[in-house]
């Protein structure tokens, strides 16, 4: 399986739990794999279990300090304006570029635009690679 793959499961299990109010939720009652099936998680290889776990749970403990970033980045749409998607989207994004900081910005951001491409509307990869974009810049400006 790809890592793109991963990060859909990945979007899709946090989509859900932010749509269900679920984001505090106690990381035993969590399920990673939120929408998949028992024959879908068994097709998955460990090592993708094991990222899309990873990006999940990370994303979920680090979520205060995330949100204050896309918050910075995010001026003219509130956090909570923001799609349920793309909010997640970003979430995950930032979650390695700030957080991890475990694959390159280049790759984040790229990665960002295709899941927003496939899962959001027309219009939302343009805002998410806008503000993953100026991020990266003043990540450059401070190394």
């Amino acid at each position: 399986m790809t890592r793109h793959r991963d990060r859909v499961i990945a979007v899709s299990t946090l989509y859900s739990l932010d749509f269900n109010n679920e984001l505090e939720a106690d990381k035993d009652s969590i399920d990673p794999f939120q929408g998949m099936n028992e024959e879908e998680v068994g097709a998955l290889d460990e090592e993708d279990k094991i990222f899309i776990r990873f990006l999940v749970f990370g994303t979920l403990e680090n979520r205060a300090e995330i949100d204050l970033i896309i918050s910075k980045y995010s001026e003219k749409r509130p956090l909570d304006k923001i799609d349920i998607v793309d909010r997640n989207i970003l979430r995950i994004s930032f979650y390695q570029m700030a957080i991890t900081k475990d694959v390159h910005p280049a790759i984040v951001i790229d990665e960002a635009v295709k899941l927003s491409q496939e899962l959001s509307n027309d219009v939302s990869f343009r805002f998410i690679n806008g503000i993953l974009d100026t991020y990266r810049k003043d990540l450059e400006r401070v190394q």
